[in-house]
């Protein structure tokens, strides 16, 4: 079983950031970050915001499908970038597949590159996978420069 750890405590903490889990809570945050970066993650992903979809998204982290991590600056508490420990796999194997995505604001500044590694420490030491394997489409430079740094 995997012990996913109340969203009101975070899951880890860095220098600039912290990574938490996804909550009813911090809906409103979500809806926003994708509003204002709905362009700049074009061509990439395609979000648009729909409650029930978020929802949905709950559910499959309280099944242990996947384990969301919101990447949060430690000196706002503002949601800046969504890393996601997809398609969690136990048995043997006990592995997952990574898929994120951060704010245009925070680009270039290091959150998601802490974040990347918090998600991942947390992957291997709390979640007890064994292998991750990042998702990225072979165009996007910036997501191969990411898990180049982490």
């Amino acid at each position: 079983m995997i012990n996913i750890i109340s969203p009101r405590v975070p899951l880890r903490v860095g220098k600039k950031c912290y990574i938490e889990a996804p909550s009813r809570k911090k809906m409103a945050a979500y809806k926003e970050f994708l509003d204002r970066n709905e362009d700049y993650h074009r061509p990439w992903v395609y979000h648009s915001f729909k409650q029930e979809y978020y929802e949905y998204y709950l559910k499959r982290i309280k099944n242990g499908v996947l384990q969301g991590c919101f990447v949060m600056d430690k000196q706002t508490d503002n949601l800046v970038g969504i890393i996601n420990i997809n398609n969690i796999l136990l048995g043997p194997m006990r592995m997952a597949s990574l898929g994120y995505y951060g704010d245009e604001a925070y680009a270039g500044k290091g959150y998601m590159a802490e974040g990347m590694t918090l998600a991942i420490k947390y992957a291997f030491e709390n979640l007890g996978l064994h292998r991750l394997e990042a998702n990225i489409q072979p165009g996007n430079i910036a997501s191969i420069r990411l898990v180049q740094k982490t």
